[in-house]
């Protein structure tokens, strides 16, 4: 077996990738007792979120997501192939990975617009104040419960794609965490 390194993941992606764990865990993590720190990790992440959008697009190979974004039935039949141990090696993300990419995007993307909207009906501050103002009452006290739907919806993502960096790092034998640590995988 060769065992050269190939660079897959840039340092922007990676860097992305460990502020937005440690951002979502501190705004999960403050929720209610320390809204400051919460509303700036949001904030952070919504610039993270940005800025992971625009790299998807102009960034390197296997930052775009055109590399890994999938169909539907290929993720399907990825999830088929790990289940039954004859999965294909991905450089990048495989399939499975690339549509929870997508799915972690969108969820944190609802999580932060939501909590825009339940900063600005709660605390009558931030970009969503004069709009939060012209919205029906249900929509206004709403805000809060429908964030927190979102962040609990991130996290259980956040806890399948653990399960699924483990399950891919057995069963290709690559420690998947390092990977996205120095930025180098074993080439194929």
């Amino acid at each position: 077996m060769n065992t050269s390194k190939i660079k897959i993941w840039d340092l922007p992606v990676r860097i992305f990738h460990w502020l937005l764990v440690a951002c979502f865990a501190t705004a999960y993590l403050t929720e209610d007792d320390f809204m400051t720190i919460h509303t700036y990790a949001g904030y952070t992440i919504m610039g993270l979120l940005s800025f992971r959008i625009i790299w998807g697009i102009i960034g390197p190979q296997h930052a775009r997501f055109s590399d890994f974004v999938q169909t539907p039935s290929s993720v399907l039949a990825y999830l088929k192939d790990i289940f039954y141990n004859r999965a294909k090696r991905y450089l990048g993300h495989n399939p499975a990975g690339g549509a929870m990419v997508i799915a972690l995007i969108a969820s944190l993307l609802l999580t932060t617009i939501t909590g825009l909207a339940a900063y600005a009906t709660e605390e009558a501050a931030g970009p969503l104040v004069s709009l939060m103002d012209m919205t029906p009452n249900f929509i206004y006290d709403g805000a809060e419960d429908v964030h927190e739907f979102f962040a609990n919806l991130t996290l259980a993502l956040i806890f399948f794609h653990i399960v699924g960096v483990v399950i891919a790092s057995l069963s290709h034998k690559e420690n998947l965490v390092k990977a996205m640590v120095t930025g180098y995988k074993q080439s194929e």
